[in-house]
């Protein structure tokens, strides 16, 4: 898929309305509608689809590409969700994930 229709998507997905995006991206939204409407626009200078990526909490090669290379969905979800968490909140669950990975019976998932 184009840039385009990964942020279509992704605005989709995150309920996110172009209005919003814009203001938290720091984008003019007449920038924003034209990456989602015009099918013949170029995509963002890199500096405007990082601040894009960003609010979307996605990687700027899933924008482009829509693929992302290092995390399976059920992983990127929970990074999301962990990202919402206060710094202690997020410093707990690091403390559960080393104890996990600590047990002796802990083994890697087979694909």
């Amino acid at each position: 898929m184009a840039f385009r229709d990964n942020l279509k998507q992704e605005l989709n997905s995150s309920g996110i309305l172009v209005k919003e995006l814009a203001e938290a991206a720091g984008v003019r939204k007449r920038a924003l509608d034209t990456y989602l409407l015009n099918e013949n626009a170029s995509m963002p200078p890199a500096d405007i689809a990082v601040r894009i990526a960003r609010v979307l909490e996605v990687s700027v090669e899933y924008l482009v590409t829509g693929e992302e290379a290092v995390l399976p969905d059920d992983v990127r979800n929970t990074v999301r969700k962990l990202l919402r968490l206060n710094k202690k909140d997020r410093k707990i669950v690091a403390v559960l994930v080393n104890a996990l990975l600590d047990r002796s019976d802990c083994q890697p998932e087979q694909d």
